[in-house]
Order: structure tokens, then sequence, then C-alpha cells
């Protein structure tokens, strides 16, 4: 049994055989700790130039986004109401198309077409009613689509439809109508529009906030 007096050396602890190795100067500060003033802060340029990177980066995805996958459009006329009231934003599909068909009853977005006269307004959007060999019609107010009545459920009822005698929808093109059917320039006057000049089917309204929802 050891004794521990007056004037006898303490118990040696494994700490203090890890000191007695030669070279051993305690926990590397490197690995385990911070060496306190050593790293200097990031320079002003390079930051400035890291945020111009990160804003450039942000700016072309939005462009990429806008000018292949969705766009957002504002509605100026009356002619898509009680669907679309004036200010609504309605959120449209470029690539809609390109993997699917059209199919009647879509709401599209496309160009504003040649025989219309110049104006602010480049983009037009209403409903598909007829496609490509379709027959369409209005007989006492009501559309007919290939000798059936097109059943509109989107439209008020009572909706009166006029100025629609029997018309062929040519190839690659479809028939469209605004859902105001008293007051919109769609097909009646511009005739058919040629598949190319859709930009994309209009598929959610995000504006008003309260109106949100899809089409």
């Amino acid at each position: 049994m050891t004794v521990i007096g007056e004037g006898a050396p303490p118990p040696r602890t494994t700490a203090d055989l890890f000191r007695e190795r030669p070279g051993w100067d305690g926990v590397d500060d490197d690995v385990y700790g911070d060496r306190g003033g050593d790293e200097q802060p990031p320079h002003p340029v390079r930051a400035i130039l890291e945020w111009l990177a990160v804003i450039i980066g942000a700016l072309l995805a939005a462009l990429l986004i806008k000018t292949f996958l969705f766009q957002a459009f504002y509605i100026p006329s009356s002619s898509m109401e009680p669907t679309l009231n004036i200010g609504d934003r309605v959120l449209v599909n470029k690539l809609s198309y390109e993997f699917g068909d059209i199919e009647r009853g879509d709401v599209v977005v496309f160009h504003k077409p040649e025989s219309l006269p110049e104006s602010d307004i480049d983009e037009f959007i209403k409903r598909v009613i007829g496609l490509p060999g379709d027959v369409v019609e209005a007989r006492d107010g009501v559309v007919f689509v290939n000798g059936v009545a097109l059943e509109e459920t989107y439209l008020p009822s009572g909706t009166f439809t006029a100025g629609l005698p029997e018309t062929i929808v040519p190839q690659d093109s479809v028939f469209v109508l605004g859902d105001n059917r008293g007051n919109s320039t769609d097909s009646r006057v511009f005739g058919a529009i040629p598949d190319d000049s859709i930009v994309g089917q209009a598929f959610v309204r995000v504006w008003p906030l309260d109106t949100i929802g899809g089409l």
C-alpha cells in the first residue's frame, strides 16, 4: 500500500505521462480550436463580386423561366368575364403543347392575329372551342360542334352566342371564343388561329390573391 504523506510526490496522471513525451505541446489548436485573430475578413471587392454573381444568376434564371417555361400575363379587357376580370394575372405554361395536344376548353394565350389593326396589345387570351376539322356554329345562341351542342359549364346560365355561322376549322388551327360572348373580339372576327401563334396554356390565376385558382 502506498502512503501519501507530507513531502511525498503526488500520483502521476495520464495527462502527466503525455506531457513527458518529447515534442508534445498540448492540443493542436489548428484542428480543435481557434487560433484567434489569424483569419482575415473577406476582401470587400470579393464580397461585391460574389453578390453580383448571385444577382446575375438569379436574373438569368428568371429570364430562362420566362422565355421557355412560364410567364405571367395581365388581363387588360373584359372579353373573358366572368372567368377572368380586368386586372387579373394568369400564369401561362409555354411547354403545355410541346408535350401534349390542345384540347377543347383550354384557355390559351396567343399572338395578336395579323388581320387586326395595330394596337398596344400584343397577346390575346381566349378559350378553345373548335379543333382542326371541327364544324362549329351557333344555333339560337347555343354553340354546336360537329352537330352536338357544346356543354359550356364555365359560362353563366343563359349566355347567348351570336354571330357564328357554320365554320370548318382549318388544319393546324383552332377556333377560339371569349367567355364574354357579347363583348369579345375572337374567331368570329379574325377567324381560326394557327397553332404556332399560341404562346401557351393559361392554367392558373395568380392575382388577386383571394381568387387564386386553376382555370
